[in-house]
C-alpha cells in the first residue's frame, strides 16, 4: 500500500464491520426500476380515458345523420302521405258518403219503422180462433202457439178430438188403412206448419234486428247487412219450400184417397155385375 492510499472507512453495525457489497445497489436499480413501471402505466391509463371523447363525437355525429335523415328524407314522404290520406277523407266525407245524406237515409229508415213494424206485428198476431167448444178450443190453442215442443200435445188433441183408428173387426181392413194414412197426413202438415209458425217468428225477429242496424249503419256496412240479408231470405224459402212440400204431400195423399174411393167402387160395381149375370144364367 503506497503512502497515497487511504484505507477506506469502515462502517459499524454493532460493533462488527460493514462491508457494502452489491446488493444494495441491485435493489437501488430495482426500485427506480418499479418507478419506471408506474410511470408508464400512469400514461396508458390517461391515454385510455382520453380516448373516448373522439369516440363519442363520432357516435353523436352518427346520431345527428339518423335525426335529419327521419326530418327530412321520412318526413316529407310522411307529410305527403297525410296529405293524401287528407284527400281520401274528404272525398268520402263530401262526395262518396256526405254526412247529410247518411242521416236522410237513417230518418227513412226509422220512419219506415216507426210506421209500418207496428201494424205488421199487430197482422201476424192477429187472433184467428174460431172454436167454441173447449176441445176444440183446446186443439185450436195449440195449433196456434207456435212452438214446436207442443206437437206432443197437439197430437193428442187431434185424436181426441177427431178420434182414432176404430178397432180390428170395427170397420173393414181397407176402411181402417185409409183412416190411419188420412189422420198420419193431417197430423203432419199441421205439425209441419207449428214448425213453420215458429220459424216464422225467427225470421220477423231478424227482419227487426236488421231494420235496426240499418237506422244506426256507417258507410262501408252495406256488404255485411246484404249478406245478413240474403241468410234472412235463405231460410225464409227453406221455410217456404218445406210449407210447399207439406201441401204437396196432402194433395197426393187426397189424391190417392179418392183413387182408392173409385178402385172399391169399380170392385162392387163388378161385384154386383156378377151377381146380376150369375142371377139371369140361372133363369
Amino acid at each position: 500500500m503506497t503512502e497515497h492510499s487511504k484505507p477506506e472507512p469502515t462502517l459499524l453495525l454493532n460493533g462488527e464491520p460493514y462491508k457494502n457489497e452489491a446488493g444494495c445497489g441491485q435493489l437501488r436499480r430495482g426500485g427506480s426500476r418499479w418507478n419506471k413501471r408506474v410511470l408508464i402505466g400512469v400514461l396508458v391509463l390517461e391515454s385510455c380515458f382520453a380516448l373516448p371523447k373522439p369516440a363519442l363525437g363520432q357516435f353523436l355525429s352518427v346520431f345527428d345523420a339518423i335525426f335529419s335523415s327521419i326530418q327530412n328524407d321520412i318526413g316529407t314522404s310522411l307529410k305527403a302521405i297525410n296529405q293524401v290520406a287528407q284527400q281520401m277523407q274528404q272525398l268520402y266525407q263530401n262526395t262518396v258518403a256526405p254526412l247529410a245524406a247518411i242521416n236522410q237515409a237513417r230518418g227513412f229508415v226509422a220512419n219506415s219503422i216507426n210506421t209500418y213494424r207496428g201494424q205488421m206485428s199487430r197482422v201476424f198476431n192477429m187472433p184467428i180462433t174460431s172454436a167454441v167448444t173447449p176441445g176444440p178450443q183446446q186443439f185450436e190453442s195449440l195449433l196456434h202457439s207456435r212452438a214446436s215442443a207442443e206437437i206432443p200435445a197437439l197430437q193428442a188433441s187431434f185424436t181426441s178430438n177427431l178420434g182414432g183408428i176404430p178397432v180390428v173387426n170395427a170397420a173393414s181392413p181397407q176402411d181402417r188403412v185409409m183412416m190411419d194414412m188420412d189422420d198420419a197426413l193431417g197430423q203432419e202438415n199441421l205439425k209441419t206448419t207449428l214448425v213453420a209458425d215458429q220459424g216464422a217468428d225467427v225470421v220477423i225477429q231478424t227482419a227487426n234486428q236488421m231494420e235496426n242496424q240499418v237506422a244506426l249503419s256507417t258507410p262501408g256496412s252495406n256488404p255485411f247487412l246484404t249478406a245478413q240479408a240474403q241468410v234472412a231470405n235463405l231460410r225464409c224459402q227453406a221455410f217456404i219450400q218445406k210449407m210447399l212440400a207439406a201441401e204437396l204431400r196432402q194433395e197426393a195423399g187426397r189424391i190417392a184417397h179418392d183413387n182408392v174411393l173409385v178402385k172399391r167402387r169399380t170392385a162392387a160395381t163388378s161385384g154386383v155385375n156378377s151377381l146380376i149375370t150369375g142371377a139371369l144364367t140361372a133363369r
